[in-house]
């Protein structure tokens, strides 16, 4: 997924700038990678400016963190385990995210050189991935985050063979429960089934051509233009996201069935 600060609204620019700024002056930090998140229009209901910080040695504490960001800094709070910062800027929101260099390369790690140990993340997707390929780079001090790009782009296939293997089996297992909950009209599990197998479907492809899946945002575009689809997947996919009176739970069990199908002979 390609972008680019250049297209940024001047008001995005602006707070990008200025908070990129701040932190890589932080003797302890090494990289600052912006989200995609901050592409849209700040009155996108889906924006935040959220930046990804990447640390070797120290960073500043809370209190000193909230005092550095500036003076009309609104609603400032911290996450439990304190790597997150979360605050408004008028009416932007924003989230700063530090994240541990050594932990980041452990869990790279997990991929493409400890792959033996990599049953430790093939059930939460490869979102963590995504992120560390795709984020706009802001700063970096050193040439860490270029290694670890041309590890994940390097992937081989023993790892993407490993996760689409985990993921096909849930969504699998997820249409099995999508025709249970049919069967005992369990309108509750149905709901939930249904969203479940169709992200889980998704993701599957997104294996299937060793690409990292995107945020939930970024999911019904992204998949959409993957080389390898199933030949009808496109017009299945459309028809079971719709919400017409004619697509009765019954007629999106049946295509669930083929999207599933489809998928599986790949």
């Amino acid at each position: 997924m390609k972008y680019t600060i250049a297209y940024m609204k001047y008001k995005t620019k602006v707070l990008v700038d200025r908070f990129a700024g701040i932190i890589s002056q932080w003797p302890g930090v090494d990289c600052i990678t912006l989200n995609e998140a901050a592409m849209p229009d700040t009155l996108d209901p889906y924006f935040a400016l959220i930046l990804d910080v990447f640390y070797t040695g120290i960073i500043p504490g809370a209190e000193e963190r909230c005092r550095l960001y500036g003076n009309d800094v609104a609603a400032f709070e911290v996450s439990n385990q304190g790597s997150k910062d979360r605050f408004l800027i008028g009416d932007i929101p924003v989230r700063l995210e530090y994240k541990s260099t050594r932990k980041t390369s452990e869990f790279v790690a997990l991929a493409d050189i400890n792959q033996e140990s990599l049953w430790l993340i093939k059930h939460s997707g490869t979102y963590g991935y995504y992120r560390l390929a795709h984020g706009e780079i802001l700063f970096c001090r050193n040439n860490w985050m270029q290694d670890i790009r041309e590890r994940l782009f390097s992937l081989d296939d023993v790892f993407w063979q490993a996760m689409r293997e985990t993921h096909q089996s849930k969504m699998e297992h997820l249409l099995g429960d999508l025709g249970a909950a049919l069967l005992q009209e369990d309108s509750f599990n149905y709901l939930i089934s249904s969203s479940l197998f169709i992200k889980t479907a998704c993701l599957t492809l997104f294996c299937i051509n060793r690409r990292f899946e995107p945020s939930h945002r970024g999911y019904y575009k992204q998949v959409l233009e993957l080389p390898v689809l199933p030949e009808s997947f496109r017009a299945e996919f459309e028809s079971f996201l719709s919400t017409e009176k004619e697509m009765t739970v019954e007629r999106k069990y049946s295509l669930a069935q083929l999207i599933a199908r489809g998928i599986i002979a790949l």
